[in-house]
């Protein structure tokens, strides 16, 4: 079977520059595909807004009324994803010397010219940001580039560190009851540390100003790289203890201080341990089974959680849902 496009990123790295040999085992098997014919697909995404509101899931994957929101934080942490996947390439599968000669600036500001009219395309051709909105944007995201140039060995090395891959795809089935469901999901960055026989996955994550406390204890937050570490190892055959998860939070705006340097990249590493990866599993098999059967979607009705989050729901106060919040 032919690999399909959204594999292409993951397996053009194969071969680049000689890797260590499971680096190239896992390059040369990406998984087959979903086959849509008679086979669900999951995501993370789908996981979490059933967590949100199970009613809001049914209408957008199950019950065809499928709403794409648009927004310039979505179009900017897209085309910035790309833009650094792209440099981490260069680095290390040529040299970090012809991975800074790339214009970065110039990528990254066709990269959110060509996201933005993508979006602006599945918006119904309406705009979601204006031309100054853009700029901001736009100056955000090169500043963000300049400082993890001029600090790249802070955060990436290359002394044993080998490029697994960006999006590198997990397509596996969780849950032995219902075969025809395949979880499906795209690691950012994987990198092999060969002297310690370690993974990190990586996932990068755009933020106005960075994580505090509480966004770092949502499990929400956490159960997705976890779910991660766990089918990466089922996926590719990986002692699940060889690998770590991190996430790489780029901070869109900074906080003036006289008092000390602040960082425009945060670094965090959830707990990842056999209760996280039990607790992410119990979570998603809860959602498999009040959603699905053996035959395909469990066409029960879904109840509506009404909260604050309502108000931002574009089904909410519609005829697909009379649900009503009030504070």
């Amino acid at each position: 079977m032919a690999t399909p496009n959204f594999f292409r990123i993951f397996t053009s790295m194969a071969n680049k520059k000689k890797s260590p040999k499971i680096v190239r085992e896992i390059q040369n098997n990406p998984p087959e595909p979903v086959n849509f014919a008679f086979e669900k697909n999951i995501s993370y995404s789908q996981l979490s807004m059933y967590t949100q509101c199970p009613k809001k899931w049914a209408l957008q994957y199950r019950d065809g009324h499928k709403v794409r929101e648009q927004s310039i934080h979505m179009t900017f942490g897209t085309a910035l994803h790309e833009t650094l996947q792209m440099y981490l390439d260069v680095m290390y599968n040529k040299s970090g010397a012809e991975a800074d000669r790339i214009d970065l600036e110039a990528d990254f500001e066709t990269r959110l010219r060509d996201c933005y009219a993508d979006a602006y395309k599945q918006n119904k051709n309406e705009h979601f940001a204006d031309a100054q909105t853009l700029r901001e944007f736009y100056s955000d995201g090169v500043e963000i580039i300049r400082y993890l140039k001029r600090n790249r060995g802070k955060y990436f090395s290359k002394r044993g560190w080998s490029l697994v891959g960006c999006e590198v795809p997990i397509v596996l089935a969780p849950n032995p009851h219902l075969p025809r469901v395949k979880y499906m999901g795209f690691l950012d960055v994987v990198l092999y540390h060969e002297g310690t026989d370690k993974f990190v996955i990586i996932d990068i994550k755009t933020s106005t100003r960075g994580w505090n406390d509480k966004a770092k204890k949502d499990k929400s937050k956490q159960h997705q790289l976890v779910l991660y570490k766990k089918f990466f190892a089922q996926q590719y055959n990986v002692p699940i203890d060889n690998i770590e998860i991190e996430f790489f939070i780029v901070k869109r705006k900074l906080y003036e201080s006289q008092d000390f340097v602040i960082k425009r990249i945060q670094q965090f590493r959830p707990p990842s341990g056999k209760t996280s990866v039990n607790q992410a599993t119990k979570s998603l098999n809860e959602f498999m089974d009040n959603c699905f059967t053996s035959e395909g979607y469990n066409e029960k009705d879904m109840p509506a959680l009404t909260n604050n989050n309502c108000k931002w729901c574009p089904y909410y106060k519609t005829h697909l849902c009379n649900e009503t919040f009030e504070k």
